[in-house]
């Protein structure tokens, strides 16, 4: 292996314009837009998930132009910034005619344009919320902070990139982090203070469900939520349990119908998070893929050791019951950029869960293992299973329980992961031990404060009610168990027990209240996406058959890979023009443009809005002089022709073997 692999994370001898140092700032869209007539949701779907590629290609060339910036200081803002935002007005412009098409166009839309490059220590966090604040907090605001060392947010993220190589640092995750300020010792950090008991409730007790740790290793860069019908949509990972028909384009009968990996077969919800991956140069098989490698998502995937997923009640009232579909998105993907606002993830270890972080990764003792843990919004509107930004429908409740005016309380779903992971080694910047990191989009630079995780409820109408009446009056219930190791679902147990250790049925400590989700802010309501596409957006692949929409055709396979080699060190067998998504091609180049196309004399991308590119066109990827590649799809071997060409000789062989025996027996006959 390359020494470059192992870039120290320490070191700081290359200046602030290194390759990994800076990322892109840009307003977040789908969370302003907190409402999306249904007529215009699909088109808005595709705009806002165009939008996310346009940054992630842009970042990509940032990364690839670090000399050139060093040696001239308008190169950033005349090669990416400026076509950025030039390419971002016109994408706004676009979802404020499909809204207006219907109902009132959005003021200010055309002020989300431009985007600011800032170096990795900026604080984002530091300014009212970041760009996501708007004002959109529910609940008590309590911070998840509490009993953090220090309680300085993000002040200690400096040194992005310090010391890595551009084509590999922190063993092959493209000088994007993590670097060792995003680490902390558990140890050092003061106990959260524990919160008044409120005393027996009215719905006191817990429903467990077992679904695996996704041994089977179910993966892709889809976000059925936040960008439907778009093949990597959320540009990085997920690790899926639950619902096994989960991608980009299922539909919900597709979810309705599909395989579970609990054990209560009445549970088909999907539960899915960014995955965890070490940093220690394994080349996994989405090394050279758009979501992975590509994108700065690099090395060994972790299986988690443990998963448990527990639904507890509320303090105040008796829950009712979800709704089916309802969809939930907990923390904010994009929260190193956007400020804190709607962060929701906590970060300990066994042993010190009462220590939890929300802004590093924890150094663990030997012995102690890594627990990432969030728990869900638990009130509901009472009317909609998702919403435009996909936060105000659901909320969190207030500290003694209590749900905003209009809202009805749930079971909260808390999900506890738990790695066995070393303490990486910080002081050779991983080389002895690796680093570790969660899957980000690129300009994230893979920050704990950007974790997540989504939730659709595909539970049985029986077995919901079920939930409900066991949290109502009090009882333990559901399938506990062993939720570690095997196949998903394969040694989870059963029976009327919660299991020991389901997080506790309860928030855990000092996590934070008063949020709504943010996720991969707003791509519209979850509808399948028309065959029209302008050349600029997004690779999207409606579905056809079981698969999303029966209207349209669908044109190609989302990449899911299945039960990947942790010790692989051979990418996934290229298939260029087969379901790739495009990606910027340079400072002028369009996203989506054909790869032996000018980039100067590509077509108006208003004008061209319903045109469809040749399906034989392959994208190239960002500035990077590679071509995606995907893993394909396994194909039928031989065919009717082909088989009849194997036979013949056989027949003929056999026919000639009976016609002797004929010969022999008449003369026997005759003589």
């Amino acid at each position: 292996m390359a020494a470059n692999v192992y870039a120290s994370a320490t070191e700081d001898d290359q200046g602030p314009w290194t390759s990994g140092s800076v990322t892109i700032d840009c307003p977040d869209v789908g969370s302003r837009l907190t409402s999306v007539p249904d007529g215009a949701g699909e088109e808005v779907d595709r705009e806002l998930a165009l939008l996310d590629q346009q940054i992630a290609a842009a970042y990509q060339q940032l990364q690839g132009s670090a000399q050139a910036v060093r040696d001239d200081a308008g190169f950033a803002d005349n090669a990416v910034m400026n076509p950025l935002k030039e390419k971002r007005a016109a994408t706004l412009e676009r979802i404020g005619i499909a809204i207006d098409r219907v109902a009132d166009r959005p003021e200010g839309l055309s002020d989300l344009a431009a985007c600011t490059l800032r170096t990795a220590d900026d604080n984002a966090g530091e300014e009212a919320g970041g760009n996501g604040g708007d004002g959109q907090n529910q609940g008590d605001g309590q911070d998840q902070g509490d009993g953090q060392q220090g309680g300085d947010g993000q002040q200690d993220n400096g040194g992005q990139g310090d010391g890595q190589q551009g084509d590999g640092g922190n063993g092959g995750q493209a000088g994007n982090g993590p670097v060792a300020a995003d680490f902390v010792d558990i140890t050092t950090v003061q106990p959260a203070q524990q919160a008044a008991d409120p005393g027996a409730g009215p719905s006191q007790g817990t429903f467990a469900t077992s679904c695996g740790v996704n041994a089977n290793g179910l993966f892709n860069s889809d976000n059925v939520i936040v960008a439907p019908g778009v093949t990597n949509g959320a540009h990085h990972f997920h690790d899926y349990v639950g619902n096994q028909a989960n991608d980009a384009f299922a539909s919900d009968d597709d979810l309705a119908n599909g395989e579970t990996t609990c054990v209560d077969q009445g549970d088909k919800s999907t539960y899915y998070w960014p995955v965890l991956r070490l940093q220690n140069g394994t080349q996994e098989q989405d090394a050279q893929s758009p979501g992975g490698g590509i994108e700065g998502n690099a090395g060994e995937i972790v299986t988690p050791k443990e998963v448990t997923l527990t639904f507890v009640g509320n303090p105040r009232s008796e829950v009712t019951a979800m709704p089916r579909l309802l969809r939930i998105i907990t923390g904010d993907a994009k929260a190193f950029v956007n400020g804190t606002a709607n962060a929701n993830a906590s970060w300990s270890c066994t042993g010190f869960e009462d220590r939890q972080l929300k802004d590093k990764y924890p150094l663990c003792p030997n012995g102690s293992d890594v627990v990432r843990s969030f728990s869900f919004q638990s009130c509901w509107d009472g009317n909609n299973i998702d919403s435009a930004n996909h936060r105000t429908h659901v909320a969190f409740a207030a500290a003694d329980g209590s749900c905003p005016a209009g809202f009805k309380a749930i079971p909260q779903l808390v999900q506890r992961i738990v790695y066995d992971v070393d303490a990486p080694s910080l002081q050779d910047g991983g080389r002895t031990t690796p680093l570790f990191a969660v899957d980000s989009f690129p300009e994230q630079l893979h920050k704990p404060v950007t974790d997540h995780g989504d939730f659709i409820n595909v539970f049985d109408e029986n077995l919901m009610n079920e939930m409900v009446d066991c949290i109502n009056e009090g009882r333990t219930c559901g399938a506990g168990g062993d939720n570690g190791g095997g196949d998903n679902g394969g040694d989870n147990g059963g029976g009327d027990n919660a299991g020991g250790d389901n997080g506790g049925g309860a928030e855990q400590p000092g996590q934070e209240q008063g949020q709504e989700p943010g996720q991969e802010q707003g791509q519209g309501d979850g509808q399948e996406q028309p065959p029209a596409q302008n050349p600029e957006e997004p690779q999207t692949e409606p579905a056809a058959g079981g698969a999303g929409s029966t209207d349209t055709p669908r044109t190609a396979e989302p990449r899911v890979y299945t039960k990947p080699s942790a010790k692989a060190t051979e990418p996934a067998a290229e298939n260029p023009a087969k379901d790739t998504p495009a990606q910027d091609t340079g400072a002028k180049g369009e996203i989506g443009t054909p790869a032996t196309a000018d980039p100067d004399e590509a077509p108006n991308q208003n004008q061209n809005e319903n045109q469809n590119p040749a399906p034989d066109q392959s994208p190239v990827a960002a500035d990077t002089g590679d071509t995606p590649s995907v893993v394909p799809a396994p194909q039928a071997q031989g065919g009717l022709a082909e088989t009849g060409a194997n036979l013949w000789p056989a027949a003929a062989g056999a026919l000639l073997l009976i016609g002797g025996f004929v010969v022999l027996r008449r003369s026997a006959k005759s003589s």
